[in-house]
């Protein structure tokens, strides 16, 4: 171990220079590196320690005193392996205070996360990795001191504790590489360590916020609650069924405001709803959710009371509370956690993929004097991904043709029903195109909610729950839909077999990553009581390679068009992705070429898993961040 810095118990180290810390570190191939820092946001909090070695010799330098910028050619280079655990975390503090771009990372929190996917209540944390692979305790309290240092001297304790981590990265790598070869995980690894870079990026740039715009909507959306909360009781007043939760009306011109209720009913309250809504709908379980939404229309005032929740959470969500998302530098900065259970990628404070897709928010967002947003995403991503998958003729047709998928499908399902259902000049008999027809359009609804169900393993009592229909009449859809899509059928099948078969399934190539089932064990099927439990394995593994592969395919195109932002020499960067969609802002004048580049490389990134090329991406030029 050797210490770079000052103001520290030098007596009780051994020193070195920044210079021989840089000499050594070149002569390596693999480096562990780990940062502390004053508190978690970067913006405004300081990287006060940088560690980086390996099990030979570790330096560990006092940042408060000694610059790392020597180390930059280390950091950046594509050949040196620098191993983190949870590396956007220190991405960001080393670029925010170096303004050094780190390259050649090796994450073991990602790895960790391919290795055991879908494991219930597994730790990824650095202390469990330490623990579990190295037998070895980390001490969380010479941890947490790091918060809130500023010029005060460390302790051989803590330089120790940071040198530490460093030796404790190499070691697992170590353990994690032969288990990547041994599963076949080690293209899926790579993906998601050069992918992590550019979550770093994205997480780093942050988005600009019109904070007027979004106050006035939040102001508009409080307006709305309030109004549909006064139209709750107003539903109340008018059935001769709820007249015990009715208050006397006596209001003047003196009333303050908060007394001009007509209810005493916290419309709030879900024990409240639920006593009231019994009176109209005995049958009901709870007002929570989906089990409320099949009974609204067996009441106007159930129906109303759907809409007002919607209303409320958008006004609880997306009000003037977002502002405490809004960082030291004015941007919003939002933290990704990049793989779920299923490969896909989530997001939190705040979650950009749940802003609302109405325009109107996102326009909230704004790009920089000059700039202009391009953004790109997959025209029907999931459904080419089954198509693929299952080989089906009348899907692969339909999207090499560019006609309408869902109409298409609907007209088989159908069939004489949807022949008789179509009117004069309608663009689906003509060109195979979506049209207008009335009955066309509730035909060809029922069957995209089928489309888009297929990859969430959708049964019967959602599908009626969606369409609000019978179970019976949803049942007999599901049957009609397989009936003319038999491949489909026994693609879904084999996947679903697959996985209670093995206990873990894997996306499409060449990719594989897998999934494990924590439940699953291998005499499953002859536990009765494990059949529930195998139905869900079955839908899990009906769901994953559809979206896990699409998660990978997104991935491989955030990488793409990475690599591709570095040759543009600072005119172009990426801001932000949700789902299949990839957002960048660039220079006004090139925004046309950027687009044409995005495009290309969205769909090259696309041919990788979907070999027929037949999965097109659409690109967007405007003003501010739009779907």
């Amino acid at each position: 171990m050797r210490f770079i810095g000052t103001n520290s118990p030098l007596n009780k180290l051994k020193t070195a220079t920044i210079e021989e810390c840089v000499a050594y570190c070149k002569s390596k191939s693999v480096l562990g590196v780990d940062t502390e820092t004053e508190g978690f946001d970067f913006t405004c909090k300081k990287m006060i320690m940088f560690q980086i070695g390996d099990l030979e010799r570790q330096y560990v330098i006092d940042t408060r005193f000694v610059s790392i910028a020597p180390l930059r050619d280390v950091l950046e280079s594509e050949d040196i392996i620098k191993i983190f655990h949870n590396s956007k975390f220190d991405y960001k503090f080393i670029k925010q205070w170096a303004g050094i771009s780190t390259r050649g990372i090796y994450d073991t929190f990602l790895v960790e996360k391919i290795l055991n996917c879908g494991k219930d209540n597994y730790g990824f944390s650095l202390a469990k990795l330490c623990e579990r692979y190295l037998g070895v305790e980390l001490n969380k309290e010479t941890r947490n001191q790091f918060v809130g240092l500023t010029g005060q001297p460390y302790s051989v304790q803590q330089i120790t504790y940071g040198a530490k981590d460093v030796e404790y990265l190499v070691q697992l790598r170590d353990r994690q590489l032969p288990q990547l070869h041994n599963l076949e995980l080690e293209d899926v690894a790579k993906l998601e360590n050069e992918a992590v870079i550019v979550f770093s990026e994205i997480e780093f740039e942050g988005l600009m916020v019109n904070e007027e715009r979004w106050t006035e909507l939040a102001k508009e959306n409080m307006r709305d609650a309030e109004l549909a909360e006064l139209e709750l009781d107003d539903y109340v007043l008018a059935d001769v069924r709820l007249q015990h939760y009715q208050l006397p009306m006596q209001i003047d011109m003196f009333t303050p405001a908060e007394e001009l209720r007509k209810t005493h009913i916290n419309w709030n309250s879900p024990s409240q709803i639920l006593k009231l809504f019994r009176n109209l709908v005995p049958e009901l379980e709870d007002v929570n959710g989906k089990k409320l939404y099949k009974h609204r229309r067996k009441h106007k005032l159930i129906d109303k009371y759907v809409k007002y929740k919607e209303k409320s959470k958008l006004a609880n969500a997306y009000g003037t509370n977002f502002f405490k998302f809004i960082s030291c530098d004015n941007k919003v900065h939002t933290n990704f956690q990049q793989i779920l259970d299923t490969g896909r990628v989530s997001s939190s404070s705040p979650n950009m993929q749940q802003i609302p897709s109405d325009n109107k928010y996102r326009n909230c967002f704004t790009a920089p004097e000059g700039w202009v947003y391009v953004s790109s995403d997959y025209s029907s991503q999931e459904l080419n991904v089954i198509a693929y998958g299952s080989q089906d003729p009348v899907f692969l047709s339909s999207l090499e043709n560019g006609q309408d998928l869902h109409s298409v499908c609907a007209e088989l399902v159908f069939q004489q029903e949807w022949i008789d259902a179509a009117e004069d000049g309608c663009a689906y008999m003509a060109h195979k195109q979506k049209c207008n027809c009335k009955k066309h359009k509730a035909l060809r609804t029922h069957v995209k909610t089928i489309n888009f169900g297929l990859a969430y393993g959708m049964g019967p009592h959602k599908l009626a729950d969606t369409l609000d229909i019978s179970i019976a009449e949803a049942k007999e859809l599901i049957d009609k839909y397989f009936a003319a899509f038999p491949n489909i059928k026994n693609f879904l099948e084999e996947l679903g077999t697959f996985g209670k078969r093995r206990g873990y399934i894997r996306t499409f190539k060449p990719f594989k990553r897998r999934r494990w089932f924590s439940s699953w064990y291998p005499k499953m099927y002859d536990n009765r009581s494990a059949m529930m439990e195998l139905g869900s394995i079955e839908r899990a593994s009906k769901n994953t390679p559809i979206e896990g592969s699409s998660a990978d395919m997104t991935k491989l195109a955030l990488i793409y068009i990475f690599r591709e932002i570095q040759n543009w020499d600072g005119q172009v960067k990426i801001v932000m992705t949700v789902h299949d969609q990839i957002d960048c802002v660039c220079k006004e004048e090139i925004a046309q070429q950027w687009a044409d580049k995005m495009t290309e490389l969205m769909e090259k990134a696309a041919k990788v898993i979907i070999k027929n090329g037949l999965l097109k991406a659409d690109t967007n030029i405007s003003a501010t961040w739009e779907k």
